[in-house]
C-alpha cells in the first residue's frame, strides 16, 4: 500500500495552479524540447509495454495528455495501431507534428465526451501525478475501455524523498516535488497505489514495474532534469527547502561523471476490463469525437 506523505493526507492538493500555467507553459520557448528529453529517456520502455500488451493493427488507442506526441506518434508508425486520439489542453506540439491516423482533440481529460468502451488501449504518462481526485479518474478512464481492452499509467516515482543521502542533488529534487505540489497539486505518494486502484475500479490482470533512467553526463533524463530545474526554478526555491546555489550544485551533479544519484523512476502499472476482446472493423474508427 502506498504511505503517503503524512503531512499532505492522501486525495489533499496544496497547489491551485494546473500544469501548463504557474509551472512550465507550453508558450515557453524550449517547452517542446524539454518534452522530448523525458520521451528519450522513457520511450524505449513504454513501447515495449506497449507492444507486450498487444498493442498493434485494429487498435483504436487514446493517448491522454499527449504533450509533443512522441507516444502517439510512435503508436502508429512504430507498431501500427490503427487510430490514435491524442488529448491535450495545449495542442500546439502535437498539431505541429501530424502523421495519417492522427487525431488531435484539444480538451481536458476531465471533460465529458470521450466515449465509453471506444478504445482499446486508454494510455496515460506524466499526467494524472499532476490532477486532482486521481481515484475518480482511474475510474472514468477505466469506463473508456472496450472488452478486453488495456488501461496503461504511468508516473514518476520518488526515488530521493525517504531513505535517500542527503545531497544537493537529493535536496533540490526534494524541494521540486513540494514546489510542484504547491504551486500545481502535484502528489506522486499516490504512484506506488496505482495497481490497488486498477482493481478497485474493476480491471483484471494488474501488473506494474518500474523503470529508472541512468544519469549520465550528457544523457537525455539528466539534460531533461536540469531543464525541469531551470523552469521550476522559483517554486523550488519557494519552499525553503533550498537556494540557487544549491540547485546550481545539483546541476553540476548531473554533469559530472562522477554523479552518484538515482533519477525518479517511472511505474507503469496497468488493467484490463473484462470482458472478450474483438477484432475491430473499419466502422469501429468512424470518428465520433
Amino acid at each position: 500500500m502506498e504511505q503517503p506523505d503524512p503531512s499532505h493526507p492522501a486525495g489533499e492538493d496544496t497547489g491551485d495552479g494546473r500544469y501548463g500555467e504557474a509551472v512550465f507553459p507550453a508558450e515557453r520557448p524550449g517547452e517542446d524540447e524539454r518534452i522530448d528529453l523525458g520521451a528519450l529517456a522513457y520511450d524505449t520502455t513504454t513501447f515495449a509495454r506497449l507492444a507486450a500488451l498487444g498493442a498493434g493493427p485494429g487498435w483504436r488507442c487514446l493517448d491522454v495528455g499527449a504533450g509533443t506526441g512522441t507516444v502517439a506518434r510512435g503508436l502508429l508508425e512504430g507498431l501500427g495501431v490503427t487510430s490514435v486520439l491524442a488529448v491535450d489542453r495545449d495542442v500546439r506540439f502535437l498539431a505541429a507534428r501530424p502523421v495519417p491516423g492522427l487525431t488531435v482533440r484539444e480538451a481536458d481529460v476531465t471533460d465529458p465526451g470521450f466515449g465509453a468502451g471506444r478504445f482499446h488501449l486508454v494510455h496515460a504518462r506524466f499526467v494524472l501525478m499532476h490532477l486532482p481526485e486521481r481515484r475518480r479518474l482511474i475510474g472514468r478512464l477505466s469506463e473508456l475501455l472496450a472488452p478486453g481492452g488495456v488501461l496503461v499509467l504511468s508516473d514518476a516515482a520518488d526515488l530521493t524523498s525517504a531513505g535517500a543521502a542527503d545531497t544537493p542533488y537529493t535536496r533540490v529534487m526534494r524541494a521540486m516535488w513540494q514546489g510542484l505540489r504547491d504551486t500545481i497539486g502535484t502528489d506522486v505518494t499516490w504512484v506506488p497505489g496505482y495497481p490497488r486502484l486498477l482493481r478497485e475500479a474493476g480491471l483484471t490482470s494488474v501488473a506494474a514495474e518500474v523503470y529508472v533512467p541512468p544519469l549520465l553526463p550528457g544523457s537525455a533524463i539528466s539534460r531533461f532534469w536540469a531543464d525541469t530545474w531551470h523552469r521550476a526554478r522559483e517554486a523550488i526555491t519557494a519552499t525553503g527547502l533550498v537556494d540557487d546555489a544549491t540547485v546550481e550544485e545539483a546541476v553540476r551533479c548531473l554533469e559530472s561523471p562522477d554523479c552518484a544519484e538515482l533519477s525518479p523512476g517511472m511505474l507503469t502499472a496497468w488493467g484490463r476490463r473484462p470482458g472478450p476482446a474483438h477484432t475491430p472493423t473499419t466502422l469501429d474508427f468512424a470518428d465520433n469525437s
